[in-house]
């Protein structure tokens, strides 16, 4: 495993470096590099790290999430607020009804397999846009209108409806007698408990702060300790009380924010530099997960599922921006940092095949083509349109 890690390690910051050089987003050569040597491509990796893949990408997930919780303040949540919750809801849900309708067309899947599909699909990729949104929110850029922060926002309920409604029909093939429609319903329990859960933990960290003198880099690793448990109890408890851990992971990192500013800008510094060596592992692992050969057996018709996927959620994206003071050119900004798909597609991507689903390896398959897709051109043309369309500080 040690080698493992020093081959990523080395690899990837020389793919970071050389993407950054041509112009490109750095994290995309890491994506690129963990196809090129992972298990689907030269196999150099050792199999234990990829037997904890998925917890090493939880952890790394965790940390970019405190980073964005961290970078957020009450006054601008309340400036991008229902636009935001819009986002939230809309696009994944307009998204994810056309992609199980036209699959279900094309590819004949009954309604259950068309909407594990869709709700696969829909879901945006949190690894990809909180980083970009992060920097934008350093740089300043687009804080006039707060839309960094909105799409932060925003992008975190998408995941939360996106992987709730997946869940349900998941639930109704394995005949556990999950009624889809009630499950929708569940969706802002799920938030409403994220919100409290993360809220809770927040001021407790605080309290123990206080009362404790702590050093800086143990809060650290006590705020990073405290997020996985959230997370692992999302996990434990989600078949008793639906919880949006990752979404409480964020407001863990805002109440510190709101409560302690000065603490909140210590504790985003230093996460800023675990953010080097957690990006390379999340961006490498999320690449081997990504089975190229597979996404080349789509064909035609899945490469058609996935853009009108794309074409719903971005029009989608841009009736939710109705009424906001936002341009033409801010929204297109928007409509394109909506579109990467990568986190949820390879950690549930799989699931139906898993399940024994029929449908379960065309699933899987387009999961995979979703991800070679809009990943390198969502991230793309995200990085070219945010550098021309949103305003910096001095704007």
């Amino acid at each position: 495993m040690a080698v493992s890690l020093a081959i990523i390690f080395l690899f990837g910051i020389i793919s970071h470096r050389l993407f950054v050089r041509l112009g490109l987003p750095g994290f995309l050569g890491i994506l690129f590099l963990g196809m090129a040597i992972g298990p689907y491509g030269a196999d150099w990796i050792d199999d234990s790290i990829l037997h904890v893949s998925a917890d090493l990408r939880n952890i790394a997930l965790v940390i970019i999430l405190l980073r964005a919780g961290l970078g957020l303040n009450l006054q601008t949540l309340k400036m991008v607020g229902m636009p935001a919750l819009r986002l939230g809801f809309i696009p994944a849900l307009v998204e994810g009804t056309m992609v199980m309708v036209i699959a279900a067309w094309l590819l004949d899947f009954t309604l259950v397999e068309a909407g594990m599909l869709g709700f696969i699909i829909a879901a945006v990729s949190p690894a990809v846009i909180v980083p970009k949104m992060l920097s934008y929110i350093e740089l300043g850029k687009g804080a006039d209108k707060g839309i960094p922060s909105m799409i932060l926002a925003g992008a975190s309920l998408d995941d939360v409806v996106a992987i709730t409604i997946f869940s349900s029909f998941a639930g109704y093939y394995a005949g556990t007698g999950l009624n889809i429609a009630s499950q929708i319903f569940i969706i802002p329990i799920s938030i409403i408990t994220g919100v409290l859960a993360g809220a809770v933990v927040g001021i407790a960290l605080l309290f123990i702060f206080k009362r404790f003198n702590i050093r800086h880099t143990k809060k650290i690793l006590v705020i990073l300790a405290s997020a996985i448990f959230l997370t692992h109890a999302g996990d434990m408890l989600r078949n008793i009380i639906p919880l949006a851990s990752l979404l409480g992971v964020m407001v863990i990192g805002f109440v510190i924010q709101e409560r302690r500013p000065s603490l909140a800008v210590e504790m985003s510094a230093r996460y800023s530099k675990i953010w080097v060596f957690a990006e390379i592992l999340l961006f490498f692992l999320v690449g081997a997960e990504v089975n190229f050969l597979l996404a080349g057996e789509a064909g035609l018709t899945g490469l058609v599922i996935i853009f009108v996927g794309l074409l719903a959620r971005s029009v989608s994206v841009y009736f939710s921006l109705a009424g906001t003071n936002l341009t033409l050119n801010e929204k297109g900004f928007c409509m394109l940092a909506y579109s990467p798909k990568a986190t949820v597609q390879a950690a549930i991507g799989s699931v139906p095949l898993a399940m024994g689903v029929p449908a379960g390896e065309t699933i899987l398959i387009l999961a995979v083509l979703a991800i070679v897709i809009t990943a390198p051109l969502g991230a793309i043309s995200m990085n070219l349109a945010g550098e021309k369309v949103l305003k910096g500080k001095m704007s």
